[in-house]
């Protein structure tokens, strides 16, 4: 691996763009390639060996791009796919989830307290973040809750407008996240909708908003591994299995100007 190549990120449309925020943001000297599936989003409703498929074809994308790390800036594909991934690219880069950062945060912070966790039903499926987390501290109860429409609605923009205020209340008051002290944003997309979820519960309870937490792991797995660089030569990537409005929108909301993408079909 060479520290003067690109940090490879994707997911399976805009969401990822949170985490890329973040890495920008930590770490304006690293050039990003991004990758965002719109040709197969969502992913929270598709089998893991669907999402397995996807992400391989990803991957493949960003090696042949010579990325030194590779970011599942996506909760369903680290959950489904993160071993496959990690046993497919060897040597060739680093794999980092958006999963572990934050069970590390959970364990240094909410021992003996009850967590919420809202996300796809592909994450809530899998049982990833109570599995991980109760073989690190028992103590630490989740309650997990499936909230498969917000992922359309923000990718349609839906999140701006009133009537998401609607759904955020309805999947918010289930009794699944009763008693609750904080609360997992478990999907990249969510982050969009941190500050309303965070007027629901009047700033009583934590919302954990995993793209900050996973792009500082990030910058401490690339100083560990001497993969730090103090200055770019080249511009980030922005690669779309399909081009969209909705696509176009965000990336421009994110990055404070109109992102040039590039259309990379994974089937031809």
């Amino acid at each position: 691996m060479n520290k003067q190549h690109p940090i490879g990120i994707f997911d399976s449309g805009m969401g990822g763009l949170t985490v890329a925020h973040a890495v920008s943001h930590l770490l304006p000297e690293e050039q990003l390639i991004y990758f965002g599936d719109s040709a197969h989003l969502p992913y929270g409703d598709k089998s893991a060996a669907t999402i397995q498929a996807y992400s391989i074809k990803i991957c493949d994308v960003l090696l042949q791009k010579g990325c030194k790390v590779i970011l599942i800036a996506c909760n369903s594909a680290s959950a489904a796919a993160y071993e496959l991934i990690k046993a497919y690219v060897g040597s060739k880069a680093l794999v980092i989830n958006v999963i572990d950062p934050v069970v590390e945060y959970l364990v240094s912070n909410f021992s003996k307290k009850k967590i919420g966790l809202i996300g796809t039903k592909q994450t809530v499926g899998s049982g990833v973040y109570e599995y991980q987390v109760k073989l690190k501290d028992s103590s630490i109860q989740i309650g997990s809750l499936a909230t498969p429409l917000l992922v359309p609605m923000i990718e349609e923009g839906f999140h701006r407008n009133e009537i998401s205020e609607a759904i955020i209340e309805e999947y918010l008051s289930s009794e699944t996240l009763e008693a609750i002290e904080a609360l997992i944003l478990g999907c990249t997309h969510y982050p969009l909708i941190k500050q309303k979820v965070t007027k629901y519960y009047a700033e009583n309870v934590e919302v954990i908003d995993s793209s900050e937490i996973v792009a500082a792991t990030l910058k401490k797995v690339l100083g560990e591994n001497d993969l730090l660089i103090k200055k770019r030569s080249k511009p980030n990537e922005f690669l779309v299995s399909d081009i969209t409005p909705s696509f176009e929108a965000a990336t421009g909301l994110f990055f404070g100007t109109k992102v040039p993408l590039t259309l990379h079909k994974l089937w031809e």
